[in-house]
């Protein structure tokens, strides 16, 4: 294939992957559906875009999604059931949104009477009170990662999500993090692979790729499944996935989930963006976490979180007494700790600056940063309010001008000053004995 300078993008695209395929043909579940560009949009509907899920999944999602960890949880002003249907019906019914991304391990935390499974039963009880809702969206869920993958279990699991959610099918399931291990889905600040982690007893009986590839075709070919992919994954476990679908004659992954935000572009540069790519694996991506546990709204700036205030002892009591998120939790404080590391602050502080000089606010920067990636199909986020949930469907308004190429290339040159700030960290300590924080493997 010759490019010239006057190919356009829809003439490239074209040559790779044959003429644009009818709107709503259908193909056979084993059939190789006939391919177009992930990401590509599609329509636009009540003023959101659709994009394309990967190139041959037919599936194609909201460039927003309603992220759902903390439905019906034991978190701090977490929503509840009456809360999460009034977004629904917002987003969904209102306000062009087709995308409801969950997990049988959601609520995140759960407790004894909040229970793991309740955030789906919550979505169940919503789609069941209108059989045409369930048209009207995609709904991608996860099969809790590490040792529970196998093919039993993706049968297993699915099965009873599918009972919680009142539904015959789900349009995507993934896997919450790998089978196998990797830092990808570490927690912590370890970006390094130790292969001595690959051979402790957790792992050493982990699901192959084909075993999964293998599970995840047959849900297919029996109509309880459109996609799948994985969470908290690299480029890795994007293509060795793909190699192994075919060798098993199984559909290929049509996405790929992770943490992706201003401070966290660490899916961009690892090589996963270049396996997404069309021209390569032709893999979607959900990126979550875009404002960083809400750091990149600005609310931790001027007060530090309650964890970060140990020498004002009373400052922190009246945090936890009155939380104005996860970050003046303990338990979650400490364990979110990279979004507040010295390099994420600094960072932070001159995004912020950027918004201010561009006359919007951070949270409105670090969301339609995003939205103007090439690499990103679709913004999973999660809301404690109506009022949340519209802001943020104002700032992805296709209507609305994207941010303009100077302001983009200001926020790249914050970015090398302080590239992957939340794996970078001051507080190091010299007798921690190659630990992080929360105990994760430095570095």
């Amino acid at each position: 294939m010759t490019l010239t300078a006057a190919t356009s993008g829809e003439e490239f695209f074209a040559n790779l992957f044959g003429p644009k395929p009818a709107l709503g043909a259908k193909t056979t579940s084993r059939a190789r559906p006939a391919t177009r560009p992930t990401n590509e949009t599609v329509k636009v509907v009540e003023g959101i875009r659709h994009k394309r899920l990967g190139g041959r999944s037919g599936i194609v999602v909201s460039e927003i999604g309603l992220g759902t960890q903390r439905w019906g949880s034991a978190d701090v002003n977490a929503p509840d059931e009456t809360l999460c249907h009034a977004m629904m019906d917002r987003a969904v019914l209102e306000r062009g949104v087709s995308l409801i991304d969950t997990a049988e391990q959601y609520p995140i935390p759960s407790d004894r009477s909040r229970p793991e499974g309740r955030t789906e039963e919550i979505i169940g009880r919503w789609l069941a009170q209108d059989k045409s809702r369930r048209e009207k969206v995609v709904i991608a869920t996860k099969i809790t990662g590490g040792s529970n993958v196998n093919a039993k279990n993706i049968q297993r699991d699915l099965e009873r999500s599918l009972l919680r959610m009142k539904t015959d099918y789900v349009d995507v399931y993934t896997l919450h993090w790998p089978a196998r291990y990797t830092p990808q889905s570490n927690w912590g600040q370890s970006l390094n692979y130790d292969v001595e982690m690959e051979r402790a007893p957790y792992y050493k009986n982990a699901a192959s790729f084909e075993e999964i590839t293998e599970a995840m075709g047959k849900m297919i070919d029996q109509g309880k499944l459109r996609g799948y992919g994985s969470c908290n994954d690299n480029a890795y476990g994007l293509t060795a996935m793909c190699y192994a679908a075919r060798s098993v004659g199984a559909p290929e992954p049509c996405c790929m989930q992770g943490d992706y935000s201003l401070i966290n572009r660490r899916s961009e540069e690892n090589g996963l963006a270049e396996a997404s790519s069309p021209v390569h694996e032709n893999a979607g991506w959900m990126g979550y976490n875009l404002l960083a546990g809400g750091v990149l709204t600005g609310k931790y700036r001027k007060i530090k979180a309650a964890v970060d205030n140990p020498d004002d002892p009373a400052l922190a009591e009246r945090l936890l007494k009155n939380p104005r998120g996860r970050m003046d939790d303990y338990s979650w404080g400490q364990t979110l700790y990279r979004y507040r590391s010295g390099p994420a602050l600094r960072a932070i502080d001159a995004y912020a600056a950027l918004a201010e000089e561009a006359g919007i606010s951070l949270t409105e920067l670090a969301l339609r940063w995003a939205q103007r990636r090439a690499f990103m199909t679709t913004a999973l986020i999660g809301h404690t309010s109506l009022a949340q949930l519209d802001e943020t469907l104002d700032y992805f308004d296709a209507s609305k001008p994207p941010l303009d190429d100077a302001l983009m290339w200001a926020i790249d040159r914050v970015h090398m000053r302080n590239r992957l700030p939340i794996f970078s960290s001051d507080r190091v300590g010299a007798d921690w004995d190659g630990t992080g924080e929360i105990g994760e493997r430095i570095p």
